[in-house]
């Protein structure tokens, strides 16, 4: 089995502004502080494959030089299920016991605890499961490679909730509500913890 943790760091930003991706936030930008806990997530665990989705130069430079798979998606402009698509295409052939996880580039206050505590979910019988906070659903989401079909069937700027709602999705509880929390606006980088 293959965990694929597939890292969507290509929005367009629209309410932000700017590329908020390429922001600074205490002291590194915005998009580096998920990166680095998703590979602090899958470190040890020789089952676990980071691929990054970025339509922008400096971010896939980036995680090629920390050894990570980079893939170019200049359609992302186009909506979300254009990233999701590239990042299945990235992760290479998936056999049917494998997992994909998707995780957001914008919300920099996800740990690599709360990341793990999903990853250990991916088992046999699981078609997905979804980090929570209390009742609320939030991303990162775990798929099951069986599902692949009905995400490359996803248009425009769907995500992959719209695979979770026809799915058993079991609840995973983040350890604090802000890493559900993303960056839409300027005034959210005030809720940025310190790296």
């Amino acid at each position: 089995m293959t965990k694929h943790l597939i890292y969507l760091a290509s929005g367009n930003s629209n309410r932000f502004g700017e590329n908020k991706l390429l922001v600074t936030a205490n002291g590194k930008p915005l998009y580096l502080h998920g990166l680095e806990q998703l590979i602090k997530a899958a470190e040890g665990d020789p089952a676990c494959v980071v691929t990054v989705v970025s339509r922008y130069p400096e971010i896939r430079s980036t995680a090629r030089q920390m050894g990570l798979r980079a893939v170019d998606c200049p359609e992302s402009r186009n909506g979300l299920s254009y990233s999701i698509k590239a990042g299945i295409h990235g992760a290479g052939p998936c056999s049917g016991d494998d997992f994909l996880m998707f995780i957001c580039a914008d919300q920099p206050n996800l740990t690599a605890a709360s990341i793990r505590k999903l990853l250990d979910h991916a088992s046999p019988g699981v078609e997905t499961a979804r980090l929570f906070w209390g009742d609320s659903p939030g991303n990162p989401v775990l798929f099951s490679a069986a599902l692949i079909p009905e995400l490359m069937q996803l248009q425009g700027d769907q995500g992959g909730a719209a695979v979770v709602k026809n799915h058993r999705c079991l609840p995973v509880q983040a350890d604090h509500c802000g890493e559900l929390e993303d960056i839409d606006f300027r005034e959210d980088l005030l809720t940025v913890r310190a790296p």
